[in-house]
């Protein structure tokens, strides 16, 4: 897919740091529990730490305890793209932000008592947080 931004590997690393770069670029999962915005309660809009693309509102965001931050739905649909996931012994469905492509987490069909029914369980490296003012 073409993405609105584009980058060589090499612009992607100089731009994020080693971390950011393990999940973002190459589909790693930060530890359960360890993320900055898994339990943050602030209001505000969340960003793809990649391309500073709108992605998540706080609103949608609710408590799974799962390990990472939680939303049942992204900002809007075509915010966010969907690609099979086979990997690991599993078949899950990866979510990457629509605009540069970075891998972001995974959604879920087990979001009980969501509007949705959805969890998009989300890497909170691959995000920052802008508080509402």
């Amino acid at each position: 897919m073409a993405y609105e931004v584009q980058k060589t590997d090499e612009e992607w690393r100089e731009q994020l740091s080693r971390d950011e770069y393990a999940v973002l670029r190459k589909a790693g999962t930060e530890r359960a529990f360890t993320g900055e915005y898994t339990d943050t309660k602030t209001v505000g809009v969340y960003r793809c730490r990649a391309c500073d693309a709108e992605l998540f509102k706080s609103e949608t965001k609710f408590d799974s305890h799962c390990g990472w931050p939680s939303f049942y739905a992204p900002l809007a649909e075509d915010r966010v793209e969907y690609i099979e996931d086979t990997t690991m012994g599993m078949k899950r469905v990866e979510v990457r932000c629509a605009n540069c492509g970075s891998h972001m987490g995974h959604v879920f069909d087990d979001g009980y008592g969501t509007p949705t029914g959805q969890r998009y369980c989300i890497n909170s490296i691959s995000m920052t947080l802008e508080p509402e003012e």
